[in-house]
Order: structure tokens, then sequence, then C-alpha cells
């Protein structure tokens, strides 16, 4: 659409002016189209100005996770992709489209969700306005146990996401949450679907809710006290488009070099996993033990030390791990 292209020029150009004639040349389209254009991005909501003699200049206001807005950062085509203003839940649309014979690579993003969900059932808030929630359908026709690392693979993506556009690297408590400054900042949800013949993975979705404009008092209930966002964590703006589109490229990363060879992305996740040398929680049903995280193995298991030196290997599906959080080993 001409709106989107002569957006993404403006975008490009921020506090510039940029002649009708210029724009017209550029993007291949006529001077009253430019202004249609412009008119029709007005409508929408978008401040632009025009001066006589030196043309027209976006107004940078609050960016909104919009697609144009999120195609203007991308910097190529990708096929495949959709934005809501509000779902209830992207991991549940995705299933969805893959039901409905949706290709390998298709993503969603959301706005908002109104039945966001996270690991074991829990809900994760997802006010308007606010976060980043983001779903991704592969079909790598697999055995299923050859995705269990996929959950620890999509945090190191997040983390290169975030490092990329606001150049600081979150933490990952093992085995894949996102963490800053002790306070989480998203998690992961990976859902699949087998062929009953084959045994092989019909379908894999990875979802990511990221908290990213959230003030401290926005956080309610249960999560008040661990959760917070990267403005809060930064002090500082950060652009959710910019954002979406890191992930976006991250993701498509991940399936070219790691889905399917977890092993390539094995030092990165050790490097940023802050639960390793921190004694640890152990939760197995109504069971609790104490330990210490040592070491994150080639399958991303955690290598922990129990109080009477037997070392052994957890995995995400087996136990829940607490250590950070304000959590201390020995809580109930």
């Amino acid at each position: 659409m001409s709106q989107d292209r002569v957006y993404a020029a403006l975008a490009a150009c921020p506090g510039e002016y940029l002649s009708g004639e210029e724009l017209s040349r550029e993007l291949g389209i006529t001077r009253a189209g430019v202004w249609k254009a412009v008119e029709a991005l007005r409508q929408q909501g978008y401040s632009i100005e025009a001066r006589t003699g030196r043309g027209y200049c976006l107004v940078q206001t609050q960016e909104r996770l919009e697609r144009r807005e999120i195609a203007a950062y991308l910097g190529q085509e990708r096929p495949n992709w959709q934005v809501f203003g509000e779902v209830d839940s992207t991991n549940s649309l995705c299933k969805r489209l893959a039901m409905d014979g949706a290709e390998d690579g298709t993503a969603v993003l959301a706005d908002s969700q109104s039945a966001g969900r996270g690991r074991r059932g829990r809900s994760f808030q997802s006010p308007a306005g606010m976060g980043i929630y983001f779903s991704i359908l592969w079909r790598p026709e697999v055995p299923p146990q050859q995705l269990m690392t996929l959950p620890a693979l999509g945090a190191v993506a997040a983390c290169r996401a975030v490092e990329e556009v606001c150049g600081v690297c979150p933490g990952i408590k093992w085995p894949n949450d996102l963490v800053m400054h002790g306070k989480k900042l998203g998690g992961i949800l990976t859902e699949l679907s087998m062929e009953s013949e084959s045994g092989l993975v019909e379908y894999v979705v990875l979802g990511i809710g990221l908290n990213v404009c959230q003030r401290r008092e926005d956080f309610t209930g249960e999560v008040a006290d661990m959760a917070s966002s990267l403005e809060v964590e930064l002090g500082q703006k950060v652009s959710r488009p910019r954002l979406a589109a890191a992930l976006l490229r991250q993701m498509d990363r991940l399936r070219r070099e790691a889905l399917c060879a977890p092993e390539a992305w094995l030092a990165e996740y050790r490097r940023c996993c802050l639960t390793l040398g921190a004694q640890v929680q152990l939760i197995a049903g109504e069971q609790r033990s104490r330990a210490v995280a040592l070491d994150v193995d080639e399958m991303y298991g955690l290598v922990v030390r129990r109080p009477d030196g037997t070392v052994e290997t957890v995995r995400s599906g087996e136990v829940s791990v607490r250590g950070l959080y304000g959590y201390v080993a020995g809580e109930e």
C-alpha cells in the first residue's frame, strides 16, 4: 500500500522534511498519490507536518504496535506475518492457523491478549499498549524429543533481540524466563502437535510475552513483586515496533541456525543463564529440596549438586526451579 511506503520513508528520516517530489521519485507513485497517502495517515492518527518548499515530516509520537510501524524497522520483505490489536492468545491463534494449513514461519503479534498463557497453565498479564505478545509457527518434521531445547533457544533469541534494540542483554532464569535486575521481563511458551502415524511433529508454536512499557504499578496480583518491564529496568523509552522487528529477525535466525542444532547456541545460553552458581529450590509435585546449580548440559538440562554431594540433571518438565525473584532455597 502507498500509505505504508510513505510512512516507511518518513519514519526512516525522523525529524527531516521530504519533498513530495522526492517521495514520488523514490517510491514510484505520483505526487497526488503521496498527498493522498499523507492525508490517509493523518486520518489514522499520525502527526505529519507539511511546509511549503520543504515537504512532509513525521512528528514522532508514541509508536504503536502496528504492521506498518514494525515493517519500517524490519528492513526486508517477509511473508506470512500478521499484527492484531487484541487476540485471546497469540499461541492459540497460531495453533488455529496451523490447523488451517498455515506455512512454516507464520508469525503473529498482538498489542494485547485477553487470555494470555504462560507455563504450567498460569495466566500472563497482557495489557494493551505495554508489551509484545508474539508467536511463530514451524513445521520441522522431526521427532518431538528433538525440540526439547526449543524454549531455551527461544530465550536466547529474545535476549538477542533486546540487546539489538536496547544495547543491554537480559539474563535467563533457567529454563526460559528473561530477567533483568532480579525481575522477570517475560517468558516463553512452546506447544506442539504430533502426527499420529509417523510420530513426527506436525507443527510447533513458540510464544513470547515481553514486558516493555509497564510501570511498576501496572503489575497486579501474584506477579506484582516479581515482574518488571524493560523501560523500568533501563530507565529509558523502548520502541515496541523496533523490538518486534528484531524478534522476527532473531526467530528466523533461530529457525536457520539452531532449531535442529541446539548445540550451536549452547555457549551463549550458558553465558546468559543467571541460575548457574546459585542456590535453588527444586519443586517436583509436593516435594521440595535444595541444590546448587552447576551447569547446563547439551540438551539444556540443569546440572545440580544436592547437599549430600549427589550430582544430577533435572529437566524443565520434571521440576520447577526457584532461586530468583526474591525466592530463596527453603522457602515454601
